[in-house]
């Protein structure tokens, strides 16, 4: 799918594409690529703390998916507030 993007964005720059349709095409990258990490994310999460699946969540199975979400907003705010660091030092900002 990135391919496709990257692919199409490059053909806008040769022929001079509209300057939206790119910001456009870019932001939806980005989503697709957040969405992607959404998925890898729940897939380990799902690996890592559930034996089988049952109708109920036992407490460790809980406590453990609970963990696994915690740490991965943790991660995601620290990364997000690096990038912005480096944006205002960088006077994108």
């Amino acid at each position: 799918m990135t391919d496709s993007f990257d692919s199409f964005s490059s053909s806008l720059d040769a022929k001079g594409g509209d300057k939206d349709l790119q910001e456009f095409l870019m932001v939806e990258k980005q989503k697709a690529q957040f969405n992607a990490q959404i998925h890898e994310f729940n897939d380990f999460c799902w690996e890592k703390c559930v034996d089988k699946p049952s109708n109920k969540l036992d407490s460790r199975t809980e406590t453990c998916l609970t963990n696994c979400v915690d740490r991965f907003i943790d991660v995601s705010l620290l990364i997000t507030n690096r990038f912005a660091q480096l944006l205002q030092k960088s006077g994108g900002m």
